[in-house]
């Protein structure tokens, strides 16, 4: 439950023209994420039912008029957060692939997990593995995940435990930072996450990413 956070220098620096959430939207939805991974909050059919038909129905236009179109985040991550362990990224939240190729560029395996169909069709040539699941119970043994890359993803701190390997590692990115409706820092975010985690962040970009991984 606690966590040693190291914080690197910002390199990439933050451009003009940051595309700021609805206002009030934002902190809704981070109380939301905050309570479902506390456990105040149950996720259930109905919710991922909700969830599942929000993003069904903005997939078509998600790439044109949802997206960022910045992949700083993660291009950091990839380049500072490592050595990154060999196997299989699980890439929650995929949506329509836009990061799917640099995830695969840096790892050896990367299926696509997206709770709406929608998103995953949008996602065909982009996301050669692509499964519809829901990542509070993910298709995967227990153990056996070496990367788990969350990219403005709702948190599910036990499952994200259950299935990473030892060594395993969470790859927790924020593409708007603290104005993000999924933005936690890495602190909390590990904090939320069983056990004793490890930390590496930086900003980059418009956002922000984090490392973790288990405390030995």
């Amino acid at each position: 439950m606690s966590a040693v956070t190291a914080t690197l220098p910002r390199i990439w620096p933050s451009p003009g023209g940051k595309p700021l959430p609805p206002t009030g939207m934002a902190e809704v939805f981070r109380a939301f994420a905050r309570d479902l991974a506390a456990g105040r909050r149950a996720w259930d059919a109905g919710t991922a039912r909700f969830i599942a038909g929000q993003f069904d129905e903005l997939a078509a236009e998600w790439d044109t008029s949802r997206a960022t179109g910045r992949d700083d985040p993660l291009r950091d991550a990839l380049d500072r957060g490592g050595p990154f362990p060999d196997g299989t990224c699980l890439e929650l939240g995929s949506g329509t692939g836009l990061f799917t190729p640099l995830l695969d560029s840096a790892f050896e395996w990367v299926i696509s997990v997206d709770l709406a169909e929608q998103m995953l069709r949008q996602a065909v040539g982009r996301s050669p593995l692509r499964v519809r699941a829901d990542a509070s119970a993910l298709p995967a043994a227990d153990a056996q995940v070496a990367v788990i890359a969350a990219i403005d993803m709702l948190l599910f701190p036990a499952e994200i435990a259950r299935v990473l390997a030892p060594d395993g590692v969470l790859l927790w990115i924020n593409q708007l930072g603290e104005d993000g409706p999924q933005y936690w820092p890495a602190d909390d975010v590990a904090a939320a996450l069983p056990g004793q985690w490890h930390a590496v962040e930086a900003q980059a970009g418009w956002g922000g990413w984090a490392v973790l991984r288990r405390r030995v």
